[in-house]
Formats: structure tokens, C-alpha cells, sequence
């Protein structure tokens, strides 16, 4: 039986994310693609917590920001940054989520290491 698209790439992240864990003091930002959006979350792997997270669809982005695209991925990535350091999170360890390191992943990495974030 093949397995699809979204079938390898959830076995891919399952692989890495036996490697990547979220502490308290580097937590863990997590990004999520879908074809029109695009989400990151920072979170913290020891308590389960998600402590920061930005999207396309956030209500004040929503009408401005096209998550499919490479400039919406750009300012995703400042934007959950500018979160990141109002809560006082400096570095976090990368989880591209079982995508390549290509495309809007690049970019909403390059957008928060932009704004401040160490990774």
C-alpha cells in the first residue's frame, strides 16, 4: 500500500521529533503549512504548553497577509518573534514539522531570526 503525501510527512516529523524537544528555557517553535495558511507555535515540551503562536488566520492578519505565499510566511515569522520576546523567549530550538527547509519554512525562519529570535 503507498502512503500519501501528508502520510510521509507526519512519519518524517515523527522521526525528528524523537531528536527535538521544547525545555522551559529553549522551548520548541513548531510550523504547520497548509495550502492557503501558515502557523507556528512555541512551545514547551515539558509541560505541554503552548506558550506563543501566530498564524495567517489571526484576526488583524487575516485580510493582509496571504499565508500561501512567501511574504505571508516572512511575516509570520516577525510576527511570532515580536511574541516570542514580549514573553521573554529569546532562542528556541526549529521543528520544520516533517516539511523541507525550502519555501514558506525558510522564510517564516528567516522572518523570525529577523526579529530577534536565536536558532
Amino acid at each position: 500500500m503507498k502512503l500519501g503525501k501528508n502520510e510521509m510527512r507526519q512519519r518524517r516529523h515523527a522521526r525528528s521529533r524523537f531528536y527535538l524537544s521544547g525545555t522551559a528555557s529553549k522551548p520548541r517553535l513548531a510550523v504547520f503549512r497548509s495550502l492557503k495558511h501558515i502557523y507556528a507555535q512555541i512551545i514547551d515540551d515539558e509541560t505541554g504548553n503552548t506558550l506563543v503562536m501566530a498564524s495567517s488566520l489571526d484576526k488583524d492578519l487575516r485580510e493582509s497577509v496571504n499565508g500561501g505565499n512567501k511574504t505571508g510566511a516572512v511575516t509570520i515569522g516577525k510576527r511570532i518573534a515580536e511574541k516570542a520576546i514580549e514573553k521573554g523567549i529569546s532562542a528556541v530550538v526549529f521543528d520544520k514539522g516533517g516539511y523541507k527547509y525550502h519555501g514558506r519554512v525558510k522564510e517564516l525562519a528567516d522572518g523570525a531570526r529577523s526579529a530577534g529570535l536565536k536558532f
